[in-house]
């Protein structure tokens, strides 16, 4: 063969670097070209569902609800008034003079026949009789549920049911709304039980108007009872009953 030879501007391995710096220059442009590429953005409507109000709570989380505290206004407390009642109910002096006073009818003057004398009987004046005081009585009144028992146990039962019917019955809050000072306040009673076992005669000394009425309709619920005796006579008997109360 025939050895060709090129001509020198026909050669183009002379151009390699050329064509190789091109090639880099034209990367690069591209490169710059697609970094520097805007693209707009184009706004689009999304639906978003309504977000539900109820909260999901994980199982096995506990859930702890506190409670706040009410604070409430402090109320000064309803003071009790504790009531006494003296051992000896009837311990008292028997032996006070009482003056009493009798009325006497006026004298009448009859006309009479002197020709004519008729006897005519003397009136015969009923005695009322003292009542007798509760500690000398023989037999004492019967309180209802103390029958059947000797003299001695039937006053102690008496006097026993007695102090439970005050307790019961007796409005010792009542001296609050009186507004009395703190202290003891003591009202005292006394009252007659008749030959027929009714309570009468009743009297009372009370430091206020309203524990007297009180006291007043506390002896006026007692039941009746069974007559006191002396003997085998049915008499009246006198009884006293001390009530004493403390105000706080």
């Amino acid at each position: 063969m025939k050895n060709v030879k090129k001509l020198p501007t026909k050669q183009l391995e002379k151009f390699s670097t050329i064509f190789t710096q091109l090639g880099l220059v034209l990367v690069l442009f591209v490169v710059y070209i697609a970094l520097e590429h805007e693209t707009k953005q184009k706004s689009l409507a999304i639906y978003e569902p309504e977000v539900s109000k109820s909260i999901y709570i994980e199982p096995n989380t506990e859930v702890i609800f506190t409670k706040e505290k009410t604070v409430k206004p402090k109320s000064d407390p309803v003071k009790q008034n504790r009531l006494i009642l003296d051992e000896d109910i009837d311990k008292v002096d028997d032996n006070k003079t009482e003056t009493i006073i009798i009325n006497e009818p006026k004298k009448q003057v009859v006309d009479f026949d002197i020709n004519k004398i008729e006897t005519v009987p003397e009136p015969v004046d009923e005695v009322d009789e003292d009542p007798v005081p509760f500690i000398s009585i023989e037999n004492a009144p019967i309180f209802k549920g103390c029958e059947g028992l000797s003299k001695e146990e039937n006053k102690k039962c008496f006097d026993k049911k007695m102090l439970k019917f005050v307790q019961r019955n007796f409005n010792a809050e009542l001296a609050n709304d009186l507004g009395l000072r703190s202290g003891k306040y003591r009202i005292q009673t006394q009252f007659i039980i008749d030959n027929t076992g009714k309570v009468v005669d009743i009297k009372i000394r009370a430091p206020h108007i309203k524990l007297k009425e009180e006291t007043h309709n506390l002896i006026e619920k007692l039941p009746q009872f069974t007559p006191g005796k002396q003997g085998s006579k049915s008499v009246k008997v006198r009884y006293t009953l001390p009530i004493s109360f403390l105000v706080d």
